[in-house]
């Protein structure tokens, strides 16, 4: 993982003992008594830091597997469960012009989450940068199946790992199937652990950025609004005009924002209705926004090939380091497209 680290210079002051000379009685020139020589101070020794974790920026000792699950983002499937404990979650545009999340989690793991709900092929192409990790699902295009089957990660969909997943009383189908993370890895021992992604971080914002209260993100068919609260240092998210609530009773958010323009065109799969399912094109290069304390970022991203992670720069090409903590990328095409 990239990080920035200010080196700090101790400058350790030397102190000179001058010894005291005591002179013999016999007058005959006087010779130094009980002179000792002064030991050189020790150096401090400099503390090691902690190793951080390459989603959050956060101080982690330890790289626990990688779990992605897919989740519904629409008024139906609302409050989300789980969403907050994610280290990263995805925005992602589907059918019709709607969103679903892919939250991925590893540093910490909730009880439950969900609603878990279908993958989609822009997944397969976002996940093999974290090498072959845990995908949570529930069921896919029939025609996608193979390129499930082919791709660099771990079924434990609710067909392939079914005694993870439980239906969550007071919702209906198909708004209630959630699941247990750590049933979920349970399932998949060999899932990999946490690597650099490509993202950098720093406790202190970069230098510029303009000043901003509130940034808009909109899709064909959702509107987003990330809004900077400077007591909880966070962006909080609005969806269509309503304060996007966790189950556990807070708003979602996330200290850093990253909004991610990429290209979106027509996959060759669609929906039982015959919208096309988009596909995201997240390897190549583009314009971001990176939104962290209360300061938008103009910015580029680069990623060359699906098994590597995405960089952030600035439109100079430092590396532009994102708040410590969750977040959130927002993958959004320069224009609305409905493909």
């Amino acid at each position: 993982m990239r990080a920035y680290r200010v080196m700090t210079v101790a400058l350790a002051g030397v102190a000179v003992l001058v010894p005291s000379v005591a002179c013999s009685s016999g007058g005959g020139g006087g010779s130094p008594a009980g002179q000792q020589s002064a030991a050189p101070p020790s150096a401090t020794p400099t503390p090691t830091p902690q190793p951080e974790h390459p989603f959050t920026g956060r101080p982690s000792p330890q790289r626990k597997p990688v779990l992605a699950v897919k989740i519904e983002n629409t008024a139906a499937g609302k409050p989300q469960i789980g969403v907050s404990s994610a280290d990263i979650v995805y925005v992602e545009q589907v059918e019709g012009g709607l969103t679903r999340l892919m939250a991925v989690f590893s540093s910490k793991l909730p009880s439950k989450v969900g609603p878990v709900r279908s993958a989609r092929i822009s997944d397969l192409h976002i996940l093999p940068q974290f090498g072959k990790p845990a995908l949570a699902y529930s069921g896919v295009q029939s025609k996608m199946v193979p390129y499930v089957q082919q791709a660099s990660l771990f079924d434990v969909s609710d067909s392939a790992a079914g005694s993870a997943y439980t239906r969550e009383p007071g919702r209906s189908a198909p708004y209630n199937l959630v699941a247990s993370p750590r049933k979920l890895l349970a399932q998949a021992p060999k899932a990999t652990k946490a690597k650099d992604v490509g993202f950098t971080f720093a406790d202190e914002a970069p230098q510029g950025g303009a000043d901003r209260k509130t940034f808009r993100v909109r899709y064909p068919a959702a509107n987003f609004e990330f809004k900077w609260s400077p007591t909880q240092k966070r962006w909080l998210v609005w969806q269509d005009g309503e304060k996007d609530m966790g189950a556990e009773g807070r708003q979602l958010g996330a200290p850093t924002i990253v909004v991610q323009y990429a290209k979106t065109t027509r996959s060759q799969f669609h929906d039982f209705t015959g919208s096309y399912t988009p596909l995201i094109h997240t390897t190549g290069k583009g314009k971001a926004v990176v939104l962290r304390d209360g300061k938008a970022y103009k910015a580029r991203w680069e990623r060359e090939s699906e098994e590597e992670g995405t960089a952030f720069t600035t439109e100079a090409g430092e590396p532009l380091p994102f708040a410590r903590g969750q977040v959130w990328v927002v993958i959004a095409a320069p224009k609305p497209v409905q493909p």
